[in-house]
């Protein structure tokens, strides 16, 4: 070991204990830094590694390093440099330079583990959902930072020194600065998905769709007279995410295995995990299929339930997208028609995307139940690509709705009633401007429902029956996916 390195260690352990102690307000002096340039040098490759670290348990450690954050890296030292001048200047003492920029960079590791922590147990909801709670951690984080700073500077210096108020101005400024400045991590989830092939271009694949949705039509199974049947219709047509297949497959699987429809139920599925198995989402599929709904259910008695996830416009569209096919858009109108034209006269419909709530006056009818995941004028929130499950989804159908099936409740009123009063305290506990889930319930539908939920409460628990395995695969567990 050469040896000069031990110093260069002992140095750094020294400088590390005390920035703890600077950051946590503890006791410390200027005597407990090693200052130098030797030392500084030293410290900042360990914050580097730091940074590195703290950025891959944020993602669990899985994802590769990204180079482009280097150059963010190096920035951010010539910034702290520079500041350290500009500070050591004011206080007319340029031989500070090197003491403050020691010290500012000691509290790195006990920043990174703070931030980290409060990263992880936000994003998995280890904290309870109180209201701006995380704008609340965030303020307090950079408010903690910015007293560190300042506490360097009281350390170094006497308050009432010459140019003490405009040397902490500039630290506070460039501690604000790095907060609020947008910075590539240098740790990166894995880009599978723009790696992946558009699998619908296969030949074989797209020339096979049809077969696939005439297959898993002629599955449904017909009505029962006198039965009062569920029959699902589950769609998830955006194909640049995974958050929708996913979210249709807990959907789907509830529903076929609480509420009597695994013999009457059929996805359509824009994703790659489910191109060779699965129906495509399009506006036209999704005509057919109702269509042949409306040709085996009892459409004076029978009930459908159609569960659309996806992203949704201002202008009141759904999102139909599997790049470079061109899928057409559906809006309202369009979907009020396709329901017409079926015939099938009571509805369940569910709409899990922002904007949605524009919908519900195109299809609200005596013997129809809308119910959207916002209203007209707002977004919804949860469906980032790395999101499970949108936030009124998770909300209404795997929280709500499952709770209730497991006690032999199967109110569906009544679970969104839950639902959107778990997102209104998520949303606020996140400071996001409310998404307002949206109902509407047609009188006769009411009573439609209350015999429905007197039905299924009265019947044994439902064995599903189970969907063939790539199915269940496709549903569940999509693959990375393409993004142009």
């Amino acid at each position: 070991m050469p040896k000069g390195v031990p110093q260069l260690m002992s140095s750094l352990v020294a400088n590390v204990s005390a920035g703890f102690r600077l950051g946590l307000f503890r006791p410390v002096t200027r005597d407990a830094f090693r200052i130098g340039p030797a030392p500084f040098a030293v410290l900042v490759f360990f914050n580097a590694l730091v940074w590195v670290a703290g950025s891959a348990a944020r993602l669990d450690f899985e994802g590769n390093f990204n180079a482009g954050a280097l150059p963010v890296m190096l920035a951010s030292i010539s910034l702290l440099l520079l500041t350290c001048l500009v500070v050591s200047r004011l206080l007319h003492d340029e031989s500070l330079l090197a003491a403050f920029a020691v010290m500012l960079a000691s509290t790195d590791l006990l920043f990174e583990i703070a931030g980290s922590l409060i990263y992880i147990a936000l994003d998995r909801e280890w904290l309870p959902p109180l209201p701006y709670l995380q704008l609340g951690l965030y303020v307090a984080y950079v408010a903690w930072a910015v007293a560190s700073a300042v506490r360097t500077q009281l350390i170094l210096v006497p308050w009432r020194s010459r140019g003490s108020w405009p040397a902490a101005a500039v630290l506070v400024a460039v501690v604000l600065a790095f907060a609020y400045v947008p910075r590539d991590e240098p740790w990166l989830a894995d880009a599978a998905e723009e790696d992946a092939p558009p699998e619908i271009l296969r030949e074989d694949i797209f020339h096979a769709q049809g077969a696939l949705l005439a297959r898993e039509l002629a599955r449904l199974a017909q009505q029962r007279p006198g039965v009062e049947d569920i029959y699902f219709l589950g769609v998830a047509p955006y194909a640049l995410q995974d958050t929708f297949a996913r979210e249709l497959g807990t959907v789907k699987e509830l529903m076929d295995s609480r509420f009597d429809t695994s013999a009457r139920s059929l996805a359509l599925v824009n994703h790659p995990s489910s191109a060779a198995v699965l129906p495509i989402a399009s506006a036209t599929n999704l005509r057919t299929a109702l269509a042949q709904f409306g040709e085996v259910m009892n459409v004076e008695e029978d009930i459908l339930f159609l569960y659309i996830t996806t992203h949704g416009s201002a202008n009141h569209e759904l999102a139909f997208a599997w790049p470079p096919l061109q899928l057409q858009q559906v809006n309202p109108t369009m979907l009020s028609r396709m329901l017409t034209d079926s015939g099938i006269k009571w509805r369940v419909i569910v709409i899990s995307a922002c904007y949605s709530g524009g919908f519900i006056e195109a299809l609200r009818d005596a013997n129809t139940m809308v119910i959207t995941a916002s209203d007209a004028t707002h977004t919804s929130f949860g469906c980032e690509a790395s999101s499970d499950s949108t936030w009124f989804g998770r909300a209404f159908i795997d929280e709500a709705l499952r709770e209730q099936a497991t006690s032999r409740k199967y109110s569906l009123e009544a679970a969104f009633q839950r639902a959107r009063q778990s997102v209104a305290e998520r949303e606020k506990a996140a400071g996001f401007e409310p998404s307002n889930p949206q109902l509407f319930l047609g009188e006769a539908m009411k009573a439609k429902l209350q015999s429905l939920e007197a039905r299924l409460a009265a019947q044994p628990v439902p064995v599903p029956i189970p969907a063939p395995p790539q199915v269940q695969a496709s549903l569940a567990t999509p693959v990375a996916i393409h993004v142009p």
